[in-house]
């Protein structure tokens, strides 16, 4: 069975080789309560890149706490870091592996494992439902046009759905909800932070409190 990994749920060895699963079994928890939660871009960011318009269904939600660090370029980095994780989860839900937010978003390993990952859903006959949470994000900038981002996701109220018939896969898992992404962005001649690496390690101590 495929694991939900929602969002920019490429737990594969294509967008980097060094995907892993954490063999820890204790406890882990996310971010504290009470944190602030991105918006999503305004009309203005959206004309100003021409980017692709993507709108969830109401029963699938990207949650995104402390998502803002108060810089600029690292907020506007964490602003299409979301927008890539939508635009994934934006192409699983419709089983389209062509969806204008990939390429938008993705570039280079990271764009391919993307694509993959989608046909990989499609091939299954799975969609997922229910809310992810991204949090605790860490940017390191490299130069005006190279980034890293690492942050953490908590996939425990995300489930596998049935394509055709719609049912709910809530069997509970023996592996970790929480995973640890890790990713570089490279900024496009547009002025889009794409990801060109995206590596992930479930069940990493780093997502824990």
């Amino acid at each position: 069975m495929i694991t939900l990994t929602a969002a920019a749920a490429l737990t594969l060895s294509a967008c980097g080789g060094d995907s892993s699963k954490g063999k820890d079994n204790d406890k882990i928890a996310g971010a504290g309560t009470g944190s602030e939660k991105s918006a999503s871009p305004t009309a203005r960011e959206e004309a100003v890149a021409g980017r692709p318009k993507i709108e969830l269904p109401s029963d699938v939600k990207d949650e995104y706490e402390e998502w803002k660090v108060g810089d600029d370029v690292k907020d506007a980095i964490l602003v299409d870091t979301a927008h890539r994780i939508d635009a994934t989860n934006d192409a699983i839900l419709r089983g389209d592996s062509s969806a204008p937010g990939l390429p938008f978003y993705y570039r280079d390993k990271a764009l391919t494992g993307a694509v993959e990952w989608v046909q990989e859903y499609k091939k299954a006959n799975l969609s997922f439902t229910g809310t992810t949470r991204y949090y605790d994000p860490k940017v390191t900038l490299s130069g005006s046009t190279t980034a890293a981002v690492v942050y953490c996701a908590d996939e425990s109220k995300g489930f596998n759905k049935n394509r055709k018939t719609g049912k709910v896969d809530r069997t509970p898992s023996d592996e970790s909800p929480y995973v640890l992404y890790n990713t570089r962005l490279e900024k496009s001649e547009k002025g889009v932070w794409q990801t060109s690496v995206l590596i992930s390690k479930r069940g990493d101590k780093a997502c824990a409190v």
